[in-house]
């Protein structure tokens, strides 16, 4: 009977787990994980729009979003704008249903601050206090920092920007394009040619070149669809808005998002002063969609002016241009729900676009009654005092 020692170690033929090689994914540029649940998020282009998200501070791959907008104004073409200019800054593939290639050059630019803060990036500063992160702010004396500081540093420590500033003044140069774009015409001429004859549907051919797209592409490509005015008359025929066309095309694009739920993103934008919500195939494109929001511009005569205790002295950009009203956000769990910083759940939101800043989502807030009495009274005061020779 042989005997062995209980602290002998047995001899295995199989390698350790020490010995085999370590793989590093590297990280997607534009995609970060959610700080509610760590699924992999990508930024709008509009940093007030991804703190709306339902938390995940950006749009989670595999949803859609849809805007609906009403009015002859094009604020919501302005969201898609910076949404594609993200992405051909980040290098994903954009795909755009219904727009000429004209709209290419429309892409805002890089903003100046921007790229100052991608320099900066590069070369970190050692005025970083080496202690846990919460303690930081006491090197500035106990002060809150600024959000787009706490971005800065969080893209600075992972190499990457999530969100880039663009500038509405500017327009994308060739150098910071990385990604590709493609256009698909939503209107066939051989059906405009000769209307009796059929022809394939336009949203038919569109899933099938991003289906194709999406199959052949690897797994680190990340895929934005956009479909700017679905539905208008100036880009689609009138066969398009049957329901049984749109209602399929939804139906695909959701397919699509099922199929692809770690490489694909849409956003879509309607005229609701054409097709209103109070109607059927309205109700059923916004139950398609994951994700829900109503732009509604105010009248010049109606725009109301920042508050008093405004820091920023381009008062003109803050001043009101709309409301924006949230029907549902892609939220997974008992945790989503929209942030509490933009005061989403409970508040009214309203929106301006400004120049440098884009497009600026806010809580909704009146000016205090008679302070504009005030403002009229000195301005008219100031005004006979100059007439006076």
């Amino acid at each position: 009977m042989s005997f062995r020692k209980r602290n002998a170690v047995i001899s295995s033929a199989i390698p350790s787990h020490s010995a085999l090689p370590k793989i590093e994914n590297k990280p997607i540029p534009g995609i970060r994980p959610s700080p509610l649940d760590g699924r992999a998020t990508t930024s709008t282009g509009t940093a007030s729009l991804d703190s709306l998200l339902a938390g995940h501070a950006g749009l989670p791959i595999g949803t859609s979003l849809l805007i609906g907008e009403h009015g002859t104004t094009d604020f919501a073409g302005v969201l898609l704008r910076y949404y594609a200019a993200e992405g051909m800054v980040q290098g994903h593939q954009v795909h755009v249903l219904g727009s000429h290639q004209a709209w290419r050059h429309e892409l805002p630019g890089l903003s100046t601050d921007d790229k100052k803060s991608s320099s900066k990036s590069e070369t970190p500063s050692n005025d970083k206090m080496k202690i846990a992160w919460r303690y930081e702010s006491l090197a500035s004396g106990g002060a809150p920092r600024d959000r787009d500081a706490i971005q800065r540093q969080n893209s600075s420590a992972t190499g990457t920007v999530f969100c880039h500033s663009f500038d509405l003044t500017k327009r994308l140069t060739p150098i910071d394009v990385k990604g590709q774009i493609g256009f698909h015409p939503s209107m066939s001429m051989a059906s405009l040619a000769s209307p009796s004859q059929n022809t394939s549907s336009p949203f038919k051919e569109f899933i099938k070149h991003v289906a194709h797209k999406l199959a052949n592409s690897p797994p680190s490509w990340i895929h934005r669809v956009i479909v700017p005015g679905l539905l208008s008359p100036t880009g689609y025929a009138s066969s398009s808005a049957r329901p049984e066309e749109v209602l399929q095309f939804l139906h695909a694009l959701r397919a699509l998002l099922r199929q692809y739920p770690a490489i694909l993103t849409i956003i879509i934008t309607l005229p609701l002063s054409l097709y209103p919500r109070s109607t059927g195939l309205t109700r059923w494109i916004e139950l398609l969609s994951d994700g829900v929001m109503e732009l509604i511009p105010l009248q010049s005569s109606a725009v109301h002016a920042p508050p008093p205790s405004s820091k920023s002295d381009a008062k003109s950009d803050e001043q009101t241009q709309g409301l924006l009203k949230i029907h549902s956000l892609p939220i997974f769990h008992d945790k989503g729900g929209a942030s509490s910083e933009m005061n989403a759940a409970h508040g009214d939101l309203s929106f301006s676009l400004s120049r440098s800043k884009g497009l600026v989502i806010k809580p909704f807030y009146l000016p205090p009654v008679g302070e504009d009495e005030e403002e009229k009274k000195k301005k008219s005061e100031s005004g006979k005092g100059s007439m006076e020779f």
